[in-house]
């Protein structure tokens, strides 16, 4: 914990342009309580030749306040391959921490909170890919990146929801196995003629958004835009305005500037946007995910002051686990 946490009058000078670039989104009130960590932790950054890398689902004072690279998946991996930092700290989830690992070997990662998962990693094992592999003769796996090293190690290649039907067509094969998010293997299917064969891994946030939900928001709201991640079930989807990463979700809201837009994924994410596009009114069907809220600023400092929890792969792991990352990033 910070020392001494208290709103200074200092504190409030130096943390003023943060708090005003996230003052759509953050009360007031709350600010006094995120303004020391936000103080303290910046000039540690300085001190440990450190970077803060947030997943869009951080909380606006993470995502803005603190951190210095920011994105989806795929974002944050290219990023952590071309850091120079010491110390890198991974505000989102344990598979994104192991991700920055596998791309910086030699470099300290950290993630603040050990407990920080994820159901759709957590849903799929090396063993079971061995045995599909058996099932299934010479067809190549490709793994989305929400996935332990364990899993990444025994897969072909990498992707990520922005370009998971870019690099499904790259392996040049008549089906593949796309592992682990049921959802979003169906959505790459109707985007391409290659055989897709899946896996029943779910996402605990995405697979709560219901069908009836939205077109009941729609119904309420005139002039409404949803936009989905394609994590969501099918029925979501076929509701959706339009279908995209996390990444492709920010584009078409800072773009499109649509009236009125509902977001349906994760709610932070909503906030984070809305901080940037302050013209554009967002409707919240706000589905938190319980991982990535273990992430604060409270133990980014902590784990900036201690230089621990750390992020280690067993090397055995890690070397086949990079070659599948290394070839999705290759691909552009």
């Amino acid at each position: 914990m910070l020392a001494n946490p208290d709103y200074t009058p200092e504190v409030a000078a130096a943390t003023a342009t943060y708090y005003d670039h996230v003052k759509t989104v953050i009360p007031e009130v709350e600010w006094p309580l995120h303004a020391p960590y936000v103080a303290a932790i910046n000039a540690l950054k300085k001190e440990r030749n450190a970077v803060v890398l947030a997943h869009n689902y951080m909380t606006p004072e993470i995502f803005h306040c603190v951190a210095d690279i920011t994105g989806d998946s795929l974002a944050l991996a290219r990023r952590a391959a071309e850091t120079d930092a010491d110390v890198i700290v991974l505000a989102g989830v344990h598979f994104m921490a192991e991700t920055a690992k596998l791309l910086n070997p030699e470099k300290t990662v950290l993630i603040p909170d050990m407990r920080a998962g994820c159901s759709l990693a957590e849903s799929i094992t090396a063993a079971d890919i061995r045995k599909l592999r058996e099932q299934h003769p010479g067809v190549p796996v490709v793994t989305y990146v929400n996935t332990s090293a364990e899993v990444k190690a025994e897969s072909d290649i990498c992707c990520t929801s922005g370009n998971a039907v870019a690099i499904v067509e790259s392996l040049g094969c008549d089906s593949v196995i796309f592992l682990p998010d049921e959802y979003l293997a169906n959505y790459v299917a109707q985007q391409t003629d290659v055989k897709i064969i899946t896996w029943k891994g779910h996402c605990e946030v995405h697979e709560r958004f219901t069908a009836k939900e939205l077109e009941d928001y729609r119904s309420s709201y005139e002039d409404l835009t949803i936009i989905a991640h394609p994590e969501c079930p099918p029925d979501v989807l076929d509701v959706a305005d339009f279908v995209g990463s996390t990444a492709q979700m920010s584009r078409f809201v800072e773009t499109r500037r649509p009236k009125r837009v509902l977001m349906v994924t994760e709610c932070s994410m909503s906030d984070n946007v809305a901080a940037d596009v302050t013209d554009v009114e967002f409707i919240r069907p706000c589905n938190l995910c319980p991982h990535m809220k273990r992430i604060t600023l409270a133990n980014i400092y902590e784990a900036l002051e201690k230089l621990e929890p750390r992020v280690e792969i067993d090397p055995r792991v890690a070397d086949k686990a990079r070659h599948a990352v290394e070839r999705m990033l290759e691909h552009g």
